[in-house]
């Protein structure tokens, strides 16, 4: 890849993963009569019933990684509920208390707040401090992230490691001149610059899916503005988080944007895929995705792009850019038939060859230290390449403690693209905000 210095920002996150080895998480190898996933030893047998969304990371993985498990477990069969539409699909079976035992909580139509505020996960705080890998290291310090918790409670492991950012196409930006952004005034000079030269809106997101920006631009530009402390009042929703003074300058930011004709006015009606498509084909030059954009569009993709990943730059000037984790998980259901076989699936999941495996299929990267993926070809580069980066400490990592509620973001999401759309100010975005938070928190 071209050298320059947001182009080793690309992978900022897989040189975290290259901090400390770690051994492998297993199950053992007694052919499935250890026990190694429950709580009294018993034996793991039956029947475990798996959901997993399938979008832009794919299934090759989970099959493979299953198929491993029933040769572990021969007393196990495992259930798959797969696909792009399995969350919606599986609905009633979990609103009617006859949930599949394991579920991986990703894509629309879940939520991970809302399934802890409904009672339908199982809380996993003692259990998982008990978990140890074969040498002795307690699982929670293999996590490159920890877990979400919720008033001091577990209800989740952190399966896949993934960050936000904002991608555009090193080699055109290269073929035209155009440097990559390091914070908002250059990223607003950049937009500008393109918008003239190509005659296009440089920026693009998804109206059906609006948290891809919340995501993928504003809470970075919250961490960056406030730290975690005004991250995670926004995702709360504490009393008067979107009318703080952080808040406000970050929505003032965007306004920006929309005011100087940035953001494409086509973006309401696209979906993620469409969207990703147009920027593809060079319809715009930015757009907020997490890791896997390379892998979802690669039957899409032109042999001459090059994808460039950085930190989504709203930050202030001379202030460093921003990284917020987003973590995909993995939960057992409360009311689950198989809690033992459940358990050591979850555990199974955790081993240093499906980490490297997973980098390798998706490029994305399972949550786990010590996964050394220098070297590797099968291993894209923008993933492998931040390790001076991240060590310099230039760029700043932020927490979120937990996902937002679905009932906070579904409507704050149809709020902020009708702000994107130019149709509402600061004022009025921020008061509907408010008010949707005002609800959450009267309703809980």
């Amino acid at each position: 890849m071209r050298g320059t210095r947001n182009r080793w920002i690309t992978s900022t996150v897989a040189s975290i993963a290259m901090l400390g080895m770690v051994a492998a998480c297993g199950s053992g190898s007694d052919g499935g009569t250890s026990g190694g996933g429950g709580d009294d030893g018993g034996e793991v047998s039956g029947t475990l019933e798996i959901q997993y969304f399938v979008g832009g990371y794919g299934d090759k993985w989970w099959k493979s990684v299953i198929s491993d498990f029933e040769k572990e477990y021969p007393d196990v069969t495992v259930e798959q509920h797969a696909g792009p539409n399995i969350n919606q699909e599986m609905q009633t079976r979990w609103i009617s208390g006859n949930p599949p035992d394991v579920v991986y909580i990703d894509g629309a139509g879940i939520s991970q707040t809302q399934m802890v505020d409904d009672g339908q996960l199982m809380d996993l705080t003692e259990w998982i401090k008990g978990v140890e890998l074969p040498d002795g290291t307690p699982l929670m310090d293999s996590f490159i992230v920890p877990p979400n918790e919720y008033d001091g409670k577990i209800y989740s492991m952190p399966l896949i490691f993934d960050t936000w950012g904002t991608w555009y196409d090193q080699a055109w930006f290269e073929e035209n001149g155009w440097k990559a952004p390091e914070d908002f005034p250059s990223w607003m000079d950049s937009m500008e610059q393109i918008k003239q030269d190509a005659d296009i809106a440089p920026f693009t997101t998804t109206g059906q899916y609006p948290y891809y920006f919340s995501r993928g631009v504003l809470y970075p530009a919250f961490a960056a503005e406030g730290g975690d402390e005004l991250l995670n009042a926004i995702i709360n929703g504490e009393e008067g988080a979107w009318k703080s003074d952080g808040a406000m300058a970050v929505m003032e930011r965007v306004k920006q944007m929309v005011d100087a004709g940035y953001v494409d006015p086509g973006f309401a009606g696209i979906s993620h895929t469409q969207s990703q498509s147009n920027f593809i084909q060079h319809k715009n030059a930015y757009i907020p995705v997490g890791f896997w954009l390379p892998n979802e569009m690669a039957k899409d993709t032109p042999e001459e792009f090059e994808f460039g990943f950085m930190p989504t730059p709203m930050n202030a000037e001379g202030e460093k850019q921003v990284l917020v984790p987003d973590l995909r998980t993995l939960a057992i259901a409360e009311q689950a038939e198989n809690p033992e076989a459940a358990k050591a699936f979850a555990e199974f999941a955790f081993q240093k060859k499906y980490a490297t495996q997973f980098a390798e299929m998706t490029g994305a990267l399972i949550n786990m230290k010590g996964v050394d993926l220098s070297g590797n070809k099968n291993v894209p580069e923008y993933l492998i390449q931040a390790n001076d980066l991240i060590n310099s400490g230039e760029v700043a990592i932020h927490h979120k403690e937990h996902p937002m509620t679905s009932e906070m973001e579904d409507p704050i999401g149809n709020a902020l693209v009708k702000f994107l759309l130019g149709e509402t100010t600061v004022e009025e975005f921020t008061d509907k905000a408010e008010s949707i938070a005002a609800e959450y928190r009267n309703s809980n």
